[in-house]
């Protein structure tokens, strides 16, 4: 059994552990809340901006195709663009997502090439011997919509070009502050769901004037949508991450909260066993004396 010194030294470090976990636990809550109200707040201007794009596509009828629309017959390669965490201490938020992408990979049966935005996924898909393209990390505390622009533009002109055939989203999808779900979607070509409204109208469509014409407007909209897809899912996985963070800290902070508890029981009883071996000896010297006092008497 380790002495009481030892004991009082480990309750001192578990209680630096438990500080330490408690600030993460206070800062991952702060950033939960911003990041929630991002999300939150995106929500409603990516809703009305596929409503406008249907709007526009139906004006312009089959004048145009755009390329972003086209579905290839043969798929010959893959674009991922995987977003995860740039820190742990996250539970198994950033092993979830990029697990979900790598048994991707693994499946598919065509190349497969990676845009990673988080040095966790990086390293995940590097350390498996996935083929990635680009890296966009660290991703920002506050990202805005030019910080993922880049990432976007990589894949839609792999698109383009046709060095990719289809492009993929990989990230967490916020769902509730209890509930995040990896997920995985297709994002180009762009479906005609992608561009449709949410919910369907149930009075007369809004009567939209556009100038120039709905072709050169669906032309620009179209990779704006896709940016904003992209830029969506980041905002959502910040928000999964925040809150995975703050759920793995409140329990390390619980977890060593229990160790002290459990440690000061050991100390009281390490601490007691050192008495009562002090107090025997303690005894045991005085009856020693004892008897060679009377020794010497007789």
């Amino acid at each position: 059994m380790a002495t009481a010194r030892e004991i009082k030294r480990r309750i001192r470090s578990v209680k630096n552990v438990r500080q330490i976990t408690k600030a993460l636990e206070s800062v991952a809550a702060g950033r939960v809340r911003r990041a929630q109200q991002m999300v939150e707040a995106t929500r409603p201007y990516s809703s009305k901006a596929r409503d406008l794009l249907a709007s526009v596509a139906s004006l312009a009828g089959g004048e145009t195709r755009h390329p972003l629309l086209d579905s290839r017959q043969t798929v010959k390669a893959i674009d991922v663009i995987l977003i995860t965490g740039d820190r742990g201490l996250c539970g198994a938020f950033n092993s979830n997502v990029s697990r979900l992408a790598f048994n991707f990979m693994r499946e598919s049966k065509v190349p497969v090439r990676f845009v990673t935005l988080g040095k966790k996924g990086r390293e995940f898909i590097y350390r498996r011997g996935g083929k990635i393209i680009a890296d966009f990390s660290p991703v920002p505390a506050r990202p805005n919509l030019l910080d993922i622009t880049p990432a976007a533009r990589t894949v839609i002109d792999d698109f383009l070009n046709a060095d990719a055939d289809e492009v993929y989203l990989c990230y967490t999808d916020f769902i509730s502050p209890t509930v995040q779900r990896p997920t995985i979607k297709r994002l180009l070509p762009l479906a005609s769901e992608d561009i449709a409204p949410d919910q369907p109208h149930s009075g007369p469509r809004p009567a939209y004037e556009f100038e120039p014409d709905p072709v050169e407007i669906l032309n620009t909209l179209l990779p704006r949508l896709t940016e904003m897809q992209v830029y969506q899912a980041l905002l959502e996985s910040m928000a999964s991450f925040y809150t995975a963070q703050r759920i793995a800290m409140r329990n390390a902070t619980d977890n060593a909260s229990e160790l002290i508890v459990s440690l000061i029981l050991n100390y009281n009883k390490a601490r007691q066993q050192g008495i009562t071996s002090e107090l025997l000896d303690i005894a045991g010297g005085a009856e020693a004396l004892r008897q060679s006092l009377m020794r010497a008497r007789h």
